[in-house]
């Protein structure tokens, strides 16, 4: 039977599972589907989901897909078994080399043996022109055009995938660039990407600007392909509807419009979630929230304040992470705004082993969904967070609705083997072991979006989602004493039904880098108002109109003479220079603790993001039928570390309505993921059906 009105899906590509939200729109419903990610082909798992959901609800019905994942990330990792795409560069004469020199930074600084990430265009396909644009836009060497078309037939002769173009000092005039990108559209084939940095990054500092364009140019084949693949795969189902791509700043876009910018989608998987912990944040009033997203490869930890999160102009793709930290230097920097996230190999799959020195370890190696834990029986034998939460009676016996089936025996025989074998610990000391350090991991992932901010967790409620995070959220609230827990709705799909939370995001910018007292209010208004204008035609191009348009204005300023800027909040209209300068000096103080009133203020940059506000998901609310709980459907016995093996009631969430309450310890069994609640603590489901767990 078809459903009846309007379908959106979200869907969420992760390293172990593809999940699925379907929102009727008519109905304020919402279904979830998880089936096991194909990581050599991951369109392969999202068009099978797709195949499932037409079947049920008819192609006709399905108005827009919103598709997350970490494909880019996962290329500069080498994880997808795919060549990074041939790729040139063409810069100013000089200027050859900036890419490799980068930044005096040294990831590992006493590490002699410390190489450089590889350059992701070889020297040899980097190439100079003769031209010279001052810092003031001033051309003082007017460009070289035979030049260009030698360097044409070069890059023909090579067989070119893509070609960025960076010229020095372009981000302030780009009219060399523009003309470079002119004659190599003419003289090369249509299918050979042609990147100028003007349109990519018109920001200062030479490396970066480079740099977010060279790994732009390098995406722009693959995510291409994808999409088209995408779309090829969604048209044989039937459906027309509309292909939208989530941002790393937790924005949407149309497809198409990723293609030019696919650098911005990074991190869109990850960003999805915080997404959707911010949308439930708002609606629970709750002033400071972590958001908590533990699946099967990985664990992510973002803080929510005042119902927003942090957003950083500047990462880095394809680096090293050391306990959560990104090691700056190790990777290739991409000048997009970006969730602030710390993420750490945490995650179902991570695989537990036992060092030559005898000591248990917990990671960083991941076994994914093929071959998955052993306790999945598809040929795993290495024991995983998983198998341990098995063993010591956490899960059940099936997985995503009955898609994975868990065997216990297995589980036990990889920990027994592999674990209790080489450290003498009995079954259920190696298990809780595993446990326990993959805690100790993840609680210092969310000391670094707390502590190491200046901010205290004890204040935080702890939002936990993912198909794992639930299991673990009361251990390791219990670790940083934190008393408060909401494990929302469908959390092992959580960040699939963020996909369908999120507004449409464009982040426009102007490079200014001019002292403050150089400057008038009406000059800023007019670079304000160019941006705005420029925002809103990208957002009418998407279908909005003028009400459901919304515009947010930054300015980046720093003091003279230091290196890093502080994004600010900008008023409307900007009526004077004194005002900006108290924002800028407020700020620096609450981050640093003190501000220089006498010192020269820069400002940088003038920033504009356009937001189309979309329509939200309401979740439906319910009655409350008073504060009992329901009858669990039946016991085993559960491992807690305080009070060794327990018999336990287990609860079908589906059973748990508003306003009732479940005493721990007790677990509570979801579709896509289980609900441990240790003794002293009490769970009780809201109107929302959200489950509230509380220290008691």
């Amino acid at each position: 039977m078809l459903a009846r009105g309007e379908v959106r899906v979200g869907v969420d590509v992760g390293g172990t599972f593809t999940d699925f939200v379907i929102f009727y729109v008519e109905e304020g419903r919402v279904e979830r589907l998880k089936i096991p990610s194909t990581p050599q082909d991951p369109a392969k798992a999202v068009i099978e989901g797709l195949r499932r959901i037409v079947e049920k609800v008819g192609h006709e019905k399905m108005s827009v897909v919103v598709h997350a994942s970490t494909i880019g990330s996962n290329l500069f990792l080498g994880q997808l078994g795919l060549e990074i795409p041939k790729t040139a560069l063409v810069t100013t004469k000089g200027f050859r080399d900036v890419l490799e020199i980068g930044r005096q930074r040294r990831p590992e600084l006493y590490n002699v043996f410390f190489t450089k990430p590889r350059p992701l265009v070889p020297r040899r396909l980097r190439f100079t022109v003769t031209e010279r644009v001052s810092h003031r836009g001033e051309v003082l060497t007017p460009l070289n055009e035979e030049e260009v078309v030698e360097i044409a037939k070069r890059l023909r002769e090579e067989g070119v995938k893509a070609v960025a173009i960076c010229l020095l000092n372009s981000y302030v005039n780009p009219v060399h660039e523009r003309k470079v990108a002119e004659i190599l559209r003419e003289l090369l084939p249509q299918d050979v990407y042609i990147v100028p940095s003007c349109e990519v990054d018109p920001e200062y500092r030479e490396y970066e600007r480079t740099s977010t364009t060279v790994v732009n140019t390098v995406l722009m084949p693959v995510i291409s392909q994808y999409i088209l693949n995408m779309k090829r795969g969604l048209e044989a189902l039937g459906v027309r509807s509309n292909l939208l791509i989530m941002l790393s700043s937790g924005g949407v876009v149309s497809a198409d419009k990723v293609i030019k910018a696919p650098a911005a989608t990074i991190e869109s998987g990850p960003a999805a979630g915080v997404v959707a912990s911010t949308y439930i944040s708002r609606m629970l009033s709750v002033s400071k929230a972590l958001s908590f997203d533990m699946g099967g490869t990985t664990a992510k930890v973002c803080a929510i304040v005042g119902g927003e999160p942090l957003v950083v102009p500047e990462f880095e793709v394809g680096g090293k992470v050391h306990r959560g930290r990104l090691i700056r230097g190790s990777g290739y920097v991409v000048r997009y705004p970006h969730i602030d996230l710390a993420e750490v190999s945490a995650g179902g799959g991570t695989i537990a082993w036992v060092d030559e020195a005898g000591r248990l370890r917990v990671g960083p190696y991941s076994a994914g969904s093929d071959p998955g834990p052993a306790c999945y029986g598809r040929g795993g034998t290495d024991p995983t967070v998983t198998d341990a939460n098995l063993v010591l009676g956490r899960l059940g016996r099936v997985l995503a609705g009955g898609e994975v089936v868990l065997r216990e025996d297995l589980a036990r025989r990889a920990i027994e083997e592999k674990i209790c074998a080489k450290t003498g610990l009995s079954l259920e000391e190696a298990a809780h072991g595993v446990i326990r350090l993959v805690n100790a991991e993840m609680a210092r992932a969310i000391k670094i979006v707390t502590v190491e901010r200046g901010l205290d967790p004890r204040e935080f409620t702890l939002i936990a989602f993912g198909g794992a995070g639930p299991m673990h959220a009361c251990d390791l609230a219990e670790e940083l004493r934190i008393s408060n827990i909401i494990v929302p709705q469908a959390p092992g799909t959580f960040s699939a039904l963020g996909l369908l939370l999120a507004d449409y995001r464009y982040d426009l910018k102007t490079c200014i880098l001019k002292r403050l007292g150089e400057l008038d209010a009406d000059y800023l208004e007019d670079c304000f108002r160019e941006l705005e204008e420029r925002g809103e035609r990208l957002l009418r191009e998407e279908g909005f109109t003028e009400e459901n348009m919304v515009f947010l204005r930054y300015v980046d300023m720093r003091y003279a003479r230091q290196s890093y800027e502080l994004m600010i909040p900008a008023p409307r209209p900007v009526t004077d220079m004194d005002s900006l300068r108290l924002r800028f000096l407020e700020r620096h103080r609450e981050l640093y603790g003190y501000a220089v009133e006498t010192e020269d203020v820069i400002l940088v940059n003038v920033r504009v993001t356009a937001i189309g506000v979309t329509r939200k998901p309401s979740l439906r609310e319910h009655a409350e039928t008073g504060t009992g709980g329901p009858e669990p459907y039946t016991y085993r016995e559960v491992y807690f570390d305080s009070e060794g093996w327990v018999k336990t009631p287990i609860y079908k969430r589906e059973s748990l309505k508003a306003g009732q309450v479940v005493y721990g310890p007790a677990i509570v069994e979801d579709y896509d993921s289980t609900i441990v609640i240790k003794p002293d603590w009490t769970c009780r489901a809201d109107k929302y059906l959200n489950l509230l767990i509380e220290k008691r």
